[in-house]
């Protein structure tokens, strides 16, 4: 490390944020596989791009599939992986876009590096709380069947822990609130982080 020398850009982020028109800010949807957090990141993506917000999503499936690849599911790497995650998060926002990141990042301590690496103040948290029998009986992608039958090893919520958010900005009940609704309590209270200081 003592050879790497940052480099200084020309174009900070205060400059790209007036040339977007809004603040940057990163949304982290966490929760159980099949809770309905990239369904619900999809949503608010969709609505903020349509209102003319600069946008991106990091999805679990996506990543795992490209730039994470190279990991497996052991606790080492699933850190490591929202590690990278947090990187790229920190890379988009600094250009000015508003992150939307769909990942179960089960531990608090992984969901703090995230904070830590973005800043706490630039970290807005969605805890999607679907209970894991609703999960189960949604099984999306046959996930849990597998995990049941022991097929797939340290599946978050059956044989590894899920650690509840205790300071996330939004809790959505999945089972109790209709998913439009779930939406609209997102964007209520993520708009005024948007707004640029000095508009």
């Amino acid at each position: 490390m003592d050879n790497i020398v940052p480099q200084d850009y020309n174009i900070n982020r205060i400059s790209r944020n007036k040339l977007k028109g809004h603040r940057p800010l990163v949304i982290w949807f966490s929760g159980l596989s099949g809770s309905g957090k990239s369904t619900l990141a999809s949503l608010v993506e969709q609505v903020l791009f349509n209102k003319g917000i600069h946008t991106y999503s990091l999805d679990g499936d996506n990543i795992r599939s490209g730039l994470n690849k190279d990991l497996g599911f052991s606790q080492k790497h699933r850190s490591e992986n929202i590690r990278r995650i947090a990187e790229v998060a920190k890379l988009f926002f600094d250009s000015g876009t508003v992150v939307i990141a769909a990942f179960i990042s089960p531990l608090r301590a992984d969901r703090e590096t995230v904070k830590d690496i973005v800043g706490e103040e630039n970290f807005f948290g969605v805890f999607v709380d679907t209970s894991i029998e609703e999960c189960e009986r949604r099984d999306v992608k046959g996930l849990y069947k597998k995990a049941r039958a022991g097929e797939i090893k340290d599946f978050t919520g059956i044989s590894s822990p899920y650690e509840k958010p205790l300071d996330f900005n939004v809790i959505i009940d999945t089972e109790s609130c209709e998913i439009d609704k779930a939406v609209e309590i997102i964007l209520k209270k993520v708009a005024p982080k948007l707004i640029l200081k000095d508009a």
